[in-house]
């Protein structure tokens, strides 16, 4: 403690950063994020060649151009950049959660902790991947034209928005933990940003690109009228992160529950089912009293409803991207709840091991409950059908493509979750920090494997007969789900005794 009183700010970054990394390392689920990691590299690697290859695209676009110069080309196209940006770190980047009871009551800084986190943020290699768009595109179409103190200006201009970005998403995650309704600042944030896409008389995708091309040029030129409002909105957000954060853990350290009497629903149609009901209570009953999973489940309908909108009422997702949000739709409840099966069960793991296949029963229930609420974008996205922007096959063959083989694969997680997820507190509990990868690597390819199978199996052997093949893969693994649910038992019950000891470590 005395040497701890010493150390100056930086000393305590550097410090509360070694013992993140003694974390991972001593994290119970050690020997699968071994092999969740590896998949995470691979798909980073993907994504690096990908973004590579628009990339050139690009230059070779920029090269062609006599209007516009590489740097305005690439910052016309940069609200775009920014939204992708900013929406892949909720699938990617660790939530702003910090393990900070156990610092405390040490002699440190209120704010030590959060600096460190903020610190972590920023100096992340993740915000470099970027640069796999940015580095080639300039090397290609803006050093030999602009000049290497142009291009470094340039580079260093993109780089301030993703951190941007990065600062945005910590901030807006925060919130959106404390309360649902603050997905309202993004949406205004967001709306702001793509403006002149649909204000004024000459608005459209063209105004838009053009309204943004003008930095391109104040980057090339190291204009202050660029890099000073950057800079400023930068250190704004960051100082906002610090006091939303210090604010949120404090204020969860503090919190005093209170017990008030409510009329509480006995569900009593499902008594009909036996124990089966019984379990399709507990986890309606869970959603409805514990606030880690409410909040979860309100937002994914608040995104279910917005997307469902966004393809039947704009044209802004026509095209390729129409069927990746159609399936994204139908995939979200098991990429976010269903991926994290036993991980909130882990509270009372005991309670569930007492009788024999209790187990069992408790899957199927999670089954059926959210391959019913399929229904639910299904019915919201009836209006994409009706104004031909998806054939009713196809949507149908996604959402029997979902609820067979997708959750299939969500709910064999329930073998290797191990780590208990606090049911109310979310900001200093031991499971806040999602540092499980095999989830992560799960999660991302149910987002992007159904996508790239619904669009490529048209293309090789027609519309009707694909969308026949997907539906009757689907109905085969929904037929034979007490079958593939048993086998999953089975195999839970081999590592029960592992699966206990670390669900009870890790609350």
């Amino acid at each position: 403690m005395n040497s701890m009183k010493k150390m100056t700010r930086w000393e305590l970054i550097k410090t509360l950063r070694q013992h993140n990394k003694l974390s991972e390392k001593r994290n119970l689920a050690l020997s699968q994020n071994k092999v969740g990691k590896a998949m995470m590299y691979f798909g980073a690697a993907f994504t690096i060649l990908y973004l590579m290859f628009i990339s050139v695209m690009l230059a070779l676009i920029a090269n062609s151009s006599e209007s516009r110069t590489a740097c305005e080309l690439m910052f016309g196209i940069m609200p775009f950049i920014f939204g992708v940006d900013f929406l892949f770190r909720f699938m990617a980047q660790q939530t702003p959660s910090q393990l900070i009871k156990p610092y405390i009551l040490l002699p440190m800084g209120k704010y030590a902790c959060i600096d460190s986190f903020i610190f972590n943020s920023i100096t992340s290699g993740g915000n470099l991947i970027w640069f796999a768009l940015f580095l080639p595109y300039s090397i290609m179409s803006v050093v030999f034209s602009e000049g290497l103190l142009s291009t470094i200006g340039f580079l260093l201009a993109l780089y301030l928005v993703i951190l941007v970005s990065s600062q945005l998403y910590m901030l807006v995650r925060t919130l959106v933990n404390q309360h649902t309704y603050w997905w309202v600042l993004p949406a205004v944030i967001f709306a702001a940003i793509f403006s002149p896409w649909y204000i004024g008389s000459d608005a459209g995708i063209v105004k838009l690109c053009e309204t943004y091309a003008t930095l391109g040029d104040l980057a090339a030129r190291w204009s202050p009228l660029l890099f000073i409002p950057l800079l400023l909105v930068l250190v704004l957000l960051i100082l906002i992160n610090r006091r939303v954060q210090y604010a949120s853990v404090y204020a969860e350290l503090s919190r005093q529950e209170k017990t008030t009497l409510k009329h509480v629903s006995q569900l009593s149609a499902l008594d009909r089912y036996g124990e089966l009901g019984e379990y399709l209570k507990l986890e309606i009953k869970s959603i409805m009293r514990n606030r880690n999973i409410r909040r979860g489940f309100i937002s994914i309908n608040i995104l279910v409803f917005v997307f469902s909108m966004l393809i039947s009422f704009t044209d802004i997702y026509d095209g390729g991207m129409t069927i990746f949000l159609c399936v994204y739709n139908f995939a979200i409840y098991g990429a976010t709840i269903l991926v994290r099966t036993m991980c909130y069960e882990g509270n009372y793991i005991e309670c569930l091991m007492v009788h024999k296949e209790n187990i069992i029963s408790l899957l199927k229930a999670k089954y059926y409950f959210y391959a019913l609420l399929l229904l639910v974008p299904f019915l919201l996205m009836i209006p994409v059908i009706v104004m031909g922007k998806c054939s009713l096959m196809m949507m149908v063959a996604v959402m029997l493509l979902t609820a067979g083989p997708v959750y299939c694969i969500f709910l064999h997680m329930a073998i290797y979750n191990k780590q208990t997820i606090p049911l109310n507190t979310k900001f200093i509990g031991k499971g806040t920090v999602e540092n499980n990868y095999v989830q992560l690597a799960v999660e991302m390819a149910a987002l992007f494997v159904p996508p790239i199978l619904v669009g490529v199996l048209p293309l090789l052997m027609g519309k009707t007969p694909a969308y026949v093949l997907i539906a009757l893969i689907g109905v085969g693994f929904i037929a034979t789900n007490k079958y593939w649910i048993r086998n999953i038992y089975v195999r839970m019950m081999k590592r029960r005794y592992e699966n206990l000891e670390s669900f009870r470590a890790s609350r």
